[in-house]
């Protein structure tokens, strides 16, 4: 029986205030505006987990939209699970992780989509 405890996984907007108690990804495809690499203080950044661009640019951050954009985003998930299970494992390791956005909605955007997609990986 593996009686290892697993990771708490949290989301946050890249411009707030660093945790730095966890392991901090990036999760977007683009460096966000007006954060130094400093400030971001920042563990990794997996571009290859964000959506993909034209899927991006179709969801245009439109709250109208997000349904659609987070059934397709999970297809584009499973279509390509490294970086999954590389964030899946950190987690079974027992790390906490940060997944990282720069997008102003805090609750409609893709971050929140890939925490809910990871959290049924590791059922």
């Amino acid at each position: 029986m593996n009686t290892q405890q697993l990771g708490h996984l949290t989301t946050a907007r890249i411009y707030d205030e660093p945790v730095l108690d966890r392991f901090r990804i990036l999760v977007d495809r683009l460096w966000p505006r007006g954060v130094s690499k400093e400030r971001a203080a920042l563990d990794e950044w997996l571009k290859d987990i964000a959506p993909s661009a034209p899927l991006r640019t179709e969801f245009a951050h439109m709250a109208s939209r997000f349904e659609e954009f987070s059934a397709e985003y999970r297809e584009e998930l499973q279509a390509h699970p490294e970086p999954v299970d590389h964030v899946v494992g950190l987690l079974r390791d027992g790390r906490d992780v940060e997944l990282l956005y720069a997008a102003k909605d805090r609750e409609a955007n893709h971050a929140q989509v890939l925490r809910a997609y990871l959290l049924e990986r590791l059922e």
